[in-house]
C-alpha cells in the first residue's frame, strides 16, 4: 500500500465527508472525533492492521477498539471503506436510524468488524487489555504459527480520565502486554470545553510511571504516524502514542474547539469543510480511484490471511483452537461425575466452597476457563489445582491475580470473552458488584459468556458489617436484561448453575454465593435449576401456601413448611435459584408452581421490591434496611429470618 502523502490525504479525507455528512443527515451525533482522528486511521488501516475485510471472524487478525465510540462514524467509514460487507452506504446514509446497523455507539452485535461495544468512556481500552491478554494466552497454548497478532486501540481525553483508565493501564503494564498499543487522540478538547477546565495532569509520565512505552507524534503528518506506530509495535511493553491532532480537522471555522464535538456541523460549515478539503464530490459519494486505493488497503490483508490458513490446514491443534473460538465446550466437561459425587457424599458447605468444588472438576477438563479474582482468591474459592498463574512468565497460565480492581476485572473478562477463545470468570464480594456494574451491563449488552462470582451475598457474612453485606444487590443485578443472577441453595443447585452458566454462549451469568455453610437440599441429577424455579417439596396436606426462597433462605423455608405442616397446613417450597429462567418459562408451568388460591411467600435476605410480581398481594419476608456487625445466626434472627417470627406472619393471612 502507498505511503505517499498525496494519495494518503484524499483517503483520510474520505473519513471526513463520511462522517460529517452522516452526522449532518442524522442532525445526530459526532463529528469532530473521526474528522480529527482520520489521518491516523489511515495510516494504522492502511499500514499496520492486519485484517482481511472478506473473513472478518478470521481468528488471528488484529482486534481495533475504538474506545472513543461516540466517534463512531470513523469505524463505519473504515469499515466500508476497506470492503467488508457492512457498512453499505445506505447504511450510513441512515446513520443513527433504527433500521441501520451504524448506531450511535458502535455494537457488536450490529456489525462484523465491530470488536467490542462501546461508549462508556475507557471501556473500550479496559476491554482492549482484555483481549490482549486472551490473544497472550492463545499464543502460548498454541503457538505463533495459529495465534500471533495485536490490539489496536483510539481513545480520547475522556477514555484516559475515567477511573477504569488506572485499573486497567495497571493490570497491562504488570502483564507486559506489548502487543497492546493505544493511539491517543490528544485534541485537548471535551465537551465541556479546553480539557485545561478539568486536568492538568501529565499523562505521559502517568503510563510511563505505570511501565508503558510512551510515544508521541503530529497527528496530521502521515509519516510521523507511521514512525511512532512503528516504535509502538516494536516496544515489548503496552504503548501509548499521543496524537496531536485538531477535533474536526478540515472544517474551517469549527475545527479545534468543543462546539465540532458532538453536533452536526451545519450546511453552511460543511459547505466550507468541502471547499477547504478539496473535496467535490456529492454526499455519501466517494470517488472511485480513493475507493480503490481503501479496497486495496483492505484486500491487503488476504495473503496473511491465506498464509494463516495453509498453516492451519496441517497443524495438528488447528481443530482445538477452532473449537474454542467457536465457544463450543468439549465433550467431556466433567459435570456428570461430578454431580454423581455430591450425590453419593452430599456436602454441608458454603455455596462459595461449593462453587470452587465445581470449579475443581470443570477447570481440569475444560482448558479455556481462565478465572480470577480481584484480590479475594481465598474468600472467593476461585482457584484451583487446575488453574496456574497467569502472568508475565506464563502466559499458558489460566489465573489472573487481578489486584484491587474490579472495574478492571470485569472490562478484562469482557474482552478476553469478545477476544474469544476463553471463558473467563472472577471474583470479588457481592456487595463490591457495584464497582464494576457498568462492565456487567455491558457483558450483557454485548452478549458475552462471562461468569460474576459474587460472595458473601448477604448479612450471612455476619461481623463485616452493612458496609460489606449486601441488601440491594442481587435485585438490583436482576434489573439487567440478558443476564441470569443464580441464587444457590446447595452444591447440586451451584453445579447446576456453573453448568448453565458455561452452556449460555451468548449471556452473562452472575453467580451470588454465601459465606456460611448450606445443607444439602438434594439428591438428585435432574437439571432443576435450568426451569429457575421448581418445586422443591410439595404439600402433605391440602395446600394453602407457597414459599419461595433462594440461596441460604431456601432451608429456612422447608423449617417453616414443616412447622406449617405440622399445623395441618399445606406448605410448598419452592427453590428459585434464577428469576431470568423461571421468567423464561411457559405460563402453564409458572402457574402450577404459583397457583391463584394459595398464599405466596417469599424469603430472601435482601430487599423485597420485586418479589411482588410472583407473590402478589401475598407476604415478602426480607429485609429493606442496611445490616449490623454481628455473627450471621444473630443477624438472621434479629432481622425476622427465623421460623418464630415468620410462621406467625403466615398464620395471621390464613386464619
Amino acid at each position: 500500500m502507498t505511503r505517499d502523502p498525496s494519495a494518503l490525504a484524499p483517503m483520510a479525507n474520505a473519513i471526513r465527508a463520511l462522517a460529517m455528512d452522516a452526522v449532518q443527515a442524522a442532525n445526530s451525533g459526532h463529528p469532530g472525533m473521526p474528522m480529527g482522528m482520520a489521518d491516523v486511521a489511515t495510516v494504522l488501516w492502511t499500514q499496520f492492521l492486519k485484517h482481511d475485510p472478506s473473513q472478518p471472524k478470521w481468528s488471528d487478525r488484529d482486534r481495533f477498539v475504538l474506545s472513543a465510540g461516540h466517534g463512531s462514524m470513523l469505524i463505519y467509514a473504515l469499515l466500508h471503506l476497506t470492503g467488508y460487507e457492512a457498512p453499505t452506504m445506505d447504511d450510513i446514509r441512515n446513520f443513527r436510524q433504527m433500521t441501520s446497523p451504524c448506531a450511535g455507539h458502535p455494537e457488536n452485535f450490529l456489525l462484523e468488524g465491530v470488536e467490542c461495544t462501546t461508549g462508556p468512556l475507557g471501556q473500550g481500552l479496559a476491554m482492549a487489555v482484555g483481549m490482549a491478554m486472551a490473544e497472550r494466552h492463545l499464543n502460548a497454548t498454541f503457538g505463533d504459527d495459529l495465534v500471533d497478532h495485536r490490539t489496536w486501540v483510539v481513545a480520547g481525553d475522556g477514555c484516559l480520565m475515567e477511573g477504569i483508565n488506572h485499573e486497567a493501564i495497571g493490570l497491562a503494564a504488570t502483564l507486559k502486554l506489548g502487543r497492546l498499543n493505544v493511539l491517543w487522540d490528544d485534541n485537548k478538547i471535551t465537551i465541556d470545553g479546553d480539557t485545561s477546565l478539568s486536568t492538568s495532569e501529565d499523562i505521559l509520565a502517568r503510563y510511563a510511571a505505570t511501565g508503558w512505552h510512551v510515544g508521541s507524534c503530529d497527528g496530521h503528518d502521515f509519516a510521523d504516524i507511521a514512525r511512532a506506530l512503528t516504535e509502538a509495535a516494536a516496544d515489548p511493553r503496552p504503548s501509548l502514542v499521543a496524537c496531536r491532532t485538531i477535533i474536526g480537522k478540515g472544517a474551517p471555522n469549527k475545527q479545534g474547539s468543543h462546539s465540532v464535538h458532538g453536533a452536526a456541523l451545519g450546511a453552511d460549515e460543511i459547505a466550507a469543510a468541502r471547499e477547504y478539503l478539496g473535496w467535490t464530490a456529492a454526499p455519501f459519494e466517494i470517488p472511485a480511484d480513493i475507493l480503490a486505493n481503501w479496497r486495496a488497503a483492505g484486500a491487503a490483508g488476504k495473503t496473511a490471511r491465506a498464509d494463516w490458513e495453509a498453516r492451519a490446514a496441517s497443524h495438528p491443534q488447528a481443530a482445538e483452537l477452532a473449537r474454542r473460538m467457536a465457544g463450543e465446550l468439549p465433550a467431556e466437561t466433567g459435570f456428570d461425575a461430578y454431580i454423581q459425587s455430591l450425590i453419593a457424599n452430599p456436602p454441608k458447605v458454603a455455596t462459595r466452597k461449593a462453587s470452587e468444588m465445581a470449579l475443581e472438576a470443570l477447570t481440569a477438563a475444560i482448558p479455556e476457563m481462565v478465572g480470577g479474582s480481584a484480590d479475594l482468591t481465598g474468600s472467593n474459592n476461585t482457584k484451583t489445582k487446575s488453574t496456574a498463574p497467569f502472568n508475565a512468565d506464563n502466559y499458558a497460565g489460566r489465573y489472573v491475580y487481578f489486584g484491587i480492581r474490579e472495574f478492571g476485572m470485569a472490562t478484562a473478562m469482557n474482552g478476553m470473552a469478545l477476544h474469544g477463545g476463553v471463558i473467563p470468570y472472577g471474583g470479588t464480594f457481592l456487595v463490591f458488584s457495584d464497582y464494576c456494574r457498568n462492565a456487567v451491563r455491558l457483558s450483557a449488552l454485548q452478549h458475552q459468556r462471562v461468569v460474576y462470582v459474587f460472595t458473601h451475598d448477604s448479612i450471612g457474612l455476619g461481623e463485616d458489617g452493612p458496609t460489606h453485606q449486601p441488601v440491594e444487590h442481587v435485585m438490583s443485578l436482576r434489573m439487567i436484561p440478558n443476564l441470569l443472577v443464580f441464587r444457590p441453595a446447595d452444591a447440586i443447585e451451584t453445579a447446576e448453575a456453573w453448568a448453565i452458566a458455561l452452556a449460555n454462549k451468548d449471556r452473562p451469568t452472575v453467580l451470588a454465593l454465601t459465606r456460611q455453610n448450606l445443607p444439602p437440599l438434594r439428591f438428585d441429577t435432574e437439571m432443576k435449576s435450568a426451569k429457575g424455579a421448581y418445586r422443591l417439596v410439595s404439600a402433605e396436606a391440602a395446600r394453602q401456601v407457597v414459599l419461595l426462597a433462594t440461596g441460604s433462605e431456601v432451608a429456612l423455608a422447608k423449617d417453616v413448611a414443616a412447622t406449617l405442616e405440622a399445623q395441618g397446613i399445606g406448605a410448598d417450597v419452592v427453590s428459585v435459584p434464577c428469576w431470568e429462567l423461571f421468567d423464561e418459562q411457559d405460563a402453564a408451568y409458572r402457574t402450577d408452581l404459583l397457583p391463584a388460591d394459595v398464599l405466596k411467600v417469599s424469603i430472601e435476605a435482601g430487599v423485597t421490591l420485586g418479589w411482588q410480581k410472583y407473590v402478589g398481594d401475598g407476604l415478602t419476608i426480607g429485609m429493606d434496611t442496611f445490616g449490623a456487625s454481628a455473627p450471621a445466626e444473630v443477624l438472621f434472627d434479629h432481622f425476622g429470618f427465623a421460623v418464630d417470627k415468620i410462621v406467625p406472619k403466615i398464620l395471621s393471612r390464613i386464619s
